[in-house]
């Protein structure tokens, strides 16, 4: 079960198409997902509520801007950890540096992220450059209000990074 929610991002905008004309409502979210924690669980089950399918698209191992070390589980690990939860229907992985290709590619109804993106003056060029993208495309950004954790100070915190990251 788990394998079949991830697809390739071209495969899977074919699919989100059929569901688009099925009158369903596409939610993205996007990023890294290296240490999956309940911060995100809570965060992926209220983008979930927000639509009929929810598809989360993991940033590429050679895209994460995270230090050394980073990630600490492979693109294919994180992208397996992810599709376990009930709350996600697809996963695919990211090529570029940003989402802002695939939500071209995808067209989500609504881009959901995390409330620290809210505010404006506290938005990356990144997340300016994919908010602007989903409007552009007629979406519409939303933000949830979950716990929020950092995986980054989480795997700092209480684990040793190995210079050798795990393998699917």
């Amino acid at each position: 079960m788990t394998a079949a929610k991830i697809s390739p991002l071209h495969d899977l905008a074919r699919e989100l198409e059929a569901a688009r004309r099925a009158g369903r409502k596409i939610v993205q979210c996007h990023g890294c997902f290296d240490l999956l924690h309940i911060g995100h669980i809570r965060h992926l089950q209220a983008a979930r509520a927000m639509g009929d399918v929810l598809v989360v698209t993991v940033t590429a191992d050679a895209h994460v801007a995270k230090g050394k070390g980073r990630p600490a589980f492979t693109e294919a690990l994180r992208a397996e950890a992810l599709a376990a939860l009930d709350c996600v229907d697809f996963v695919a992985i990211s090529a570029w540096p940003t989402a802002v290709e695939t939500i071209r590619l995808l067209r989500p109804d609504y881009y959901v992220k995390g409330q620290a993106g809210e505010e404006p003056a506290r938005r990356s060029d990144r997340l300016q450059q994919e908010i602007a993208t989903v409007r552009e495309l007629g979406g519409d950004v939303r933000f949830t209000h979950e716990v929020v954790f950092s995986s980054s100070a989480l795997l700092n915190a209480h684990f040793r990074v190995p210079d050798d990251r795990p393998s699917a």
